[in-house]
């Protein structure tokens, strides 16, 4: 199993409930795969340029140990989502 850091951007008039739908799908795509080992919410910032004609967004970032599958199941439905600004996935040898 490899560690990975996932970060996704929501869009700025989300409702929170929003947010925790799909940070919940994330976490449970996760565990089915491998283990879930942080959830941060970094809250509303602010963006280095417009994306989408947003100006801000929600981030939200996971700390966890998985294979590649779970990487592409996340990917895969953040592509879809349209409350969904930006997300990347890292991959690391270990984590700190």
């Amino acid at each position: 199993m490899t560690f990975y850091e996932h970060t996704f951007v929501g869009k700025q008039d989300i409702s929170e409930k929003d947010v925790d739908n799909i940070a919940d799908s994330c976490a449970k795509i996760i565990n089915k795969y491998g283990k879930l080992i942080k959830t941060e919410k970094w809250g509303l910032l602010n963006l280095s340029h417009k994306i989408r004609n947003n100006k801000k967004g929600i981030f939200i970032h996971f700390k966890f140990e998985s294979d590649e599958k779970a990487v592409k199941d996340i990917e895969k439905k953040l592509s879809v989502e349209n409350k969904v600004i930006r997300y990347l996935t890292v991959k690391y040898k270990k984590l700190d």
